[in-house]
């Protein structure tokens, strides 16, 4: 018997979690690539490679999603800085919907299998 497929790293998160996840940092203010592995980190997304992450904050800048622009920096070289557009916003909001609706299912079936008990116990 095989175990549940693992996503970014967790198990059970959808396969494009990466994406709402920098689409919330960014709306939140944060902007640099770094910074944006850190959160993504924080939310939970241990093993993500930044290689990844930059090839997903390029598509979401040709989907419309996020702006990029260089910014220059006192220390080292210019950095990218991202910003989140309308349609990033709009995106960002129906995605929310859509993880709040499976959160709801999952709590639903969550509360059913502590409810069973140890059925073990009680069924040689």
């Amino acid at each position: 018997m095989t175990g549940p497929q693992v996503s970014e790293g967790l198990i059970g998160l959808p396969r494009n979690y990466l994406r709402p996840c920098l689409l919330l940092l960014v709306a939140e203010g944060t902007s640099h690539g770094y910074d944006l592995l850190d959160g993504v980190r924080a939310l939970g997304l241990g093993k993500v490679d930044p290689g990844g992450l930059y090839r997903c904050l390029r598509a979401m800048d040709e989907d419309g999603l996020v702006r990029s622009s260089w910014e220059p920096s006192s220390r080292g070289p210019a950095r990218r800085s991202y910003t989140l557009t309308e349609d990033g916003l709009d995106w960002l909001h129906a995605m929310s919907g859509s993880l709040a609706e499976v959160h709801r299912i999952l709590s639903v079936f969550q509360q059913r299998c502590v409810g069973l008990g140890d059925q073990r116990s009680r069924h040689p």
